[in-house]
């Protein structure tokens, strides 16, 4: 399938800062048959040089200062991106870098008694995550980003965020390697109108390689699909990460579109 996504993010504050310092993990990537074709990054005020590097987690991140007093920053990012059935990276054996960095215990994912238990109740990738179905309800506004796996299990609720952390967790809990995908999820019922960014999970299979699985629907990724970023959890992939020069109290706006083409 292809994608074009429009992603805008309007930075504002309550009164001119000096100086701005942004990092972006926006652009899709070319990995497991998916292939970004088209990527444009638009900033206002302009005049901000773009620079890029890869992560350790084989992201590109995108970033740039902005070194003039201003009140408001727009960054638009317009993608096209052909999207694969299914995700298959290729990847048949795993470092020891990423088998380390992706059994570990993060703040998002602790290793508490309820996660092992949860862990031990349903053996398999396929049975952890029908029981996560089982055990949560998605709901906007019941967490925030910081919500950490334990805190979602025992609340019983929350988004898509929330259910990758958990699945994440109660898998490492099983010895399972698994980590964080942040991206896009097309719905033609949404087609035009303002959409979010989706989150979900690849763990590792031997033979196999990374599956990647989305816990909130319950199911494999498919062409609905577009990747961004990977890492351990959130923090390793947020759309935006920066600091700014000033005392002002900043204000974030977002809006997603999600077109087929």
């Amino acid at each position: 399938m292809w994608l074009h996504v429009e992603h805008r993010t309007r930075f504002s504050y309550d009164e001119p800062v000096t100086e701005a310092f942004t990092e972006l993990r926006m652009k899709p990537m070319n990995v497991g048959g998916q292939r970004c074709s088209s990527f444009r990054l638009a900033l206002q005020p302009v005049g901000s040089r773009l620079h890029e590097y890869g992560d350790h987690f084989g992201n590109e991140v995108l970033h740039f200062n902005l070194l003039e007093p201003h009140e408001e920053l727009t960054v638009t990012v317009s993608s096209d991106v052909f999207t694969p059935e299914s995700f298959d990276d290729g990847a048949r054996e795993l470092s020891l870098t990423d088998e380390h960095d992706y059994l570990m215990e993060t703040p998002y994912t602790p290793q508490a008694e309820a996660i092992r238990a949860l862990a031990g109740s349903s053996r398999g990738y396929e049975a952890l995550m029908a029981t996560i179905q089982e055990r949560l309800i998605y709901e906007r506004g019941a967490t925030d980003v910081t919500s950490t796996a334990d805190e979602v299990l025992e609340l019983g609720r929350g988004v898509c965020q929330d259910f990758a952390h958990l699945f994440i967790a109660a898998s490492r809990a099983q010895g399972v390697p698994a980590r964080y995908v942040s991206g896009y999820l097309y719905d033609s019922d949404m087609e035009g109108q303002s959409a979010a960014s989706h989150a979900w999970v690849d763990v590792w299979s031997p033979g196999r390689g990374w599956v990647s699985l989305d816990p909130t629907h319950g199911r494999e990724q498919t062409d609905a699909y577009i990747r961004v970023a990977v890492g351990r959890d959130y923090a390793d992939v947020p759309p935006t990460r920066g600091v700014y020069s000033g005392v002002a109290i900043e204000t974030l706006d977002v809006a997603v579109e999600l077109t087929a083409l």
